[in-house]
Parts: C-alpha cells; sequence; structure tokens
C-alpha cells in the first residue's frame, strides 16, 4: 500500500471506495404495470365500487398476500407505520392517560404514535448486546397504568418475544410488535408480527418492503381485526352499511396506487433478504479480524433477520478514547455512508414535554445502556449498502480497517 492509500482521505489520501452503493428503490417494468392497471380502472381510492369487471382490487390482494407472507390470519392495510401504532393501540383497548412500555432505542414514531392517542411512553432500557428492549427492563417498568409492551425489532432482528410474551401474559398487558424494520423476519422459525396480539410495519420509503408510503397491521385476532378495520375505515363495521359508524376512527387508508407498487415489490422480497443475508455474513467475516468494532448480534431465537439495518458497536476502550462523530466523518471521506443512529427518546424534549403535557408531571426514565451506546458505540449501515456486490462488501471492511489503523498510529 503506498503512502497516499495510508493517508486518510480526509486528510488528502485516496478514498478506499470512489464507487456509490446499490441504488434504492429497485423496480421494472412490474410496477409500471401495476400503476398502469389502477390508472385505467378509475378505482383509485380504498372504497368505491369497481367499474371494470376484469380489475380486481389491489388493496385487497396485498393485504392477502402480507398477510400469508407473516403466517398472519388477517392484515389491514393503513397510511404509514406510525399511525399504525396508534391504531393498534386503540384497537387493543388502550386508553388515553394509559402507559405503555416502549425502548428508547428506535424511531421517534414509536412514542409518537402512543402520544398521539395520548398514551403516555414509558421507556425501559435496552439490552447491551442486542440493543433491543431488554425484556427484564419492561418488568421493572411496569406500573398499575401500564396496559401494553411495544416491542420494537429493530434492524430486522426479533426482540426476545418469548421472555416479552411471558412478561405481558402475567401482568395482562398487550404485546404489540413494531416490525417497521422487520418484514419477513423470523423469531424461533415463526414470522414476526402476529407472535403478539397484534404487529405493525411500515412501506416508507427506506424500508426494505416499500411503497413510498404506508403500513399493515397484522393479527390472528378476528376481534382485534374487526376493530382494526373499523379504525382505518372511519368507524364502520365490516359488512356493515355505509353510513354506520359504530367506532370512532379516522380515514387512515391507502390507494390502489401504493396497493400496487407494494404487490410488485413483494415479489423481489424473498431474493433481496438472500443478498442482504449474504453480504452480511462476508462483512461480519471481514470485520472479525479487525479490532475495535464489532457486529451487532441478533438475540438467540431469532431465525431469520430481515438486516433493514447492519449496526455496528465500537468496543468500549477504543471509543472511550475516540470521538464518535470524528469517526463517521473520517470513514465517510473514504466513501462508506456510516451513520450515527439513533439518539436516545428517553432524552427527546418534544417527548419528555408531551409526558409532561397529559400527565401535570415531569418524568425522566433513565435508560444508561442505551445512552452510553448512543452517545460513543453505535454506528449503521442501510440496507441498501447490503444490496451492493462483494467488492463494495470488502471496501467497506478495508475502509474500517484503514480509519483504525489511523487512531493507533496517531496513539
Amino acid at each position: 500500500m503506498s503512502n497516499n492509500d495510508q493517508t486518510l482521505a480526509i486528510h488528502g489520501g485516496t478514498p478506499v471506495r470512489k464507487e456509490g452503493f446499490a441504488e434504492w428503490p429497485i423496480y421494472d417494468e412490474l410496477e409500471e404495470q401495476y400503476l398502469l392497471r389502477v390508472l385505467h380502472s378509475s378505482k383509485w381510492g380504498g372504497v368505491g365500487p369497481v367499474k371494470s369487471d376484469d380489475y380486481s382490487p389491489m388493496i385487497p390482494q396485498a393485504e392477502k398476500k402480507f398477510a400469508e407472507l407473516h403466517d398472519a390470519d388477517f392484515a389491514v392495510a393503513c397510511c404509514n407505520g406510525t399511525v399504525a401504532l396508534t391504531i393498534a393501540l386503540q384497537a387493543a383497548g388502550v386508553r388515553p392517560g394509559d402507559e405503555v412500555i416502549v425502548p428508547p432505542y428506535t424511531f421517534i414514531a414509536t412514542a409518537f404514535g402512543a402520544l398521539a392517542y395520548g398514551v403516555i411512553p414509558v421507556f425501559a432500557d435496552i439490552d447491551e448486546n442486542t440493543l433491543l428492549i431488554d425484556p427484564e427492563a419492561v418488568e421493572r417498568a411496569v406500573t398499575p397504568k401500564t396496559r401494553a409492551v411495544i416491542a420494537v425489532h429493530i434492524a430486522g432482528a426479533p426482540a426476545d418475544l418469548t421472555k416479552l410474551k411471558e412478561v405481558t401474559t402475567k401482568h395482562g398487558l398487550v404485546l404489540i410488535e413494531d416490525a417497521a424494520q422487520a418484514v419477513g423476519a423470523e423469531w424461533e422459525g415463526r414470522k414476526i408480527g402476529a407472535i403478539g396480539d397484534i404487529g405493525t410495519f411500515s412501506f416508507q420509503s427506506s424500508k426494505n418492503l416499500n411503497s413510498g408510503e404506508g403500513g399493515m397491521i397484522v393479527t390472528n385476532s378476528r376481534e382485534l381485526w374487526e376493530r382494526v378495520w373499523s379504525i382505518v375505515n372511519v368507524g364502520r363495521i365490516p359488512g356493515g352499511a355505509w353510513y354506520q359508524h359504530e367506532l370512532v376512527g379516522q380515514n387512515y387508508r391507502i390507494t390502489e396506487f401504493q396497493a400496487a407498487i407494494l404487490l410488485a415489490q413483494m415479489t423481489r422480497l424473498e431474493e433481496q433478504m438472500q443478498i442482504r443475508e449474504s453480504r452480511t455474513a462476508l462483512l461480519d467475516s471481514l470485520l472479525s479480524t479487525i479490532d475495535g468494532i464489532s457486529p451487532v448480534p441478533a438475540p438467540e431465537g431469532t431465525t431469520k433477520h430481515a438486516h433493514h439495518l447492519y449496526m455496528l458497536t465500537l468496543d468500549k476502550e477504543f471509543a472511550g478514547r475516540i470521538d464518535k462523530d470524528e469517526f463517521i466523518r473520517r470513514m465517510n471521506a473514504e466513501g462508506i455512508p456510516l451513520a450515527y443512529g439513533y439518539v436516545p427518546l428517553n432524552q427527546n424534549r418534544a417527548i419528555l414535554s408531551s409526558i409532561r403535557e397529559w400527565t401535570g408531571q415531569e418524568r425522566y426514565d433513565a435508560c444508561p445502556v442505551c445512552e452510553e451506546l448512543c452517545a460513543k458505540r453505535v454506528l449503521w449501515l442501510h440496507q441498501n449498502v447490503l444490496l451492493s456486490d462483494e467488492s463494495a462488501i470488502e471496501d467497506i471492511a478495508k475502509a474500517f480497517r484503514k480509519v483504525i489503523a489511523s487512531y493507533h498510529v496517531n496513539t
């Protein structure tokens, strides 16, 4: 390696990678065909008559295929994954003023979806190794006001649903799976989503299954399905009259256009999951020879990982003597789109002020594991990177080796 190759790109050296990574989204003529089919049908929305005898509405097809994909009896499409969480809480009988236990390491929608309905999020810390909600911390967070637990499958790795179900069953709580990042994942051989009482998914643009925007709610309970369907459809009831509104609901429906894209995207999901799995295994192997950094393992019981993110942690000793932001800048300069990751939601001002507004009390849930990991150690690569060819994965490892070595040279 020449001296210029050893010099960090941020200091004027040659970047490890000058090419980009796999583009996202991926589409072809199938999306175009399905969209044109909707366009020409004149049935663009989720309600109203079908005007053509040879047109089969896309939304019911997407719901059926998605339920089958996750071994669920029922699925209801909705406008996004954030709203899906609010709907799930409402359908499960959680009421304004009740508490729901959530992890602090997740997208803010997990907490906002509760607060939008007046449900108070209580934060339970995460497991240091997997970054997923810690079932023991969940049990410690239960109070007389607790009505539900939201298990977030971060990065596509299932939370420990076995232990969480034990906790929720013991305390008579609803278990909601926030599976926004985990389409196709499995826990102990079962598809996630309907292992708990109810599960929610997101089809926002960055997700492994993408329809621009959109969400899905799955369950094995007919009663929950009927309530979800009603809430999504402005309080109507399945099979009821047009102006028969028996629950308080909203128009949370998606359009036929979104469902068309979703159906087309589902045809590629399994192949893309296999590519991500292969690239993840390669990157795990390459990084295993580099001191200072470790891939985040999936918990025991994971039989299929969705790999929406590739998460890593800097080793404690190394992280303690460097600046995480500077490390990311050095990696980015080498052509690697390394990201900072989440910040702890238990410290978010909007959430804390909303809790104060709803309850009239100041509250802070200390989550020291999450706080330390976010500030110093956790790093991300997004799912599209894992769809790149093997040479791209090798470049990621080369850049990590180069950047980490630069700190040893400087100390």
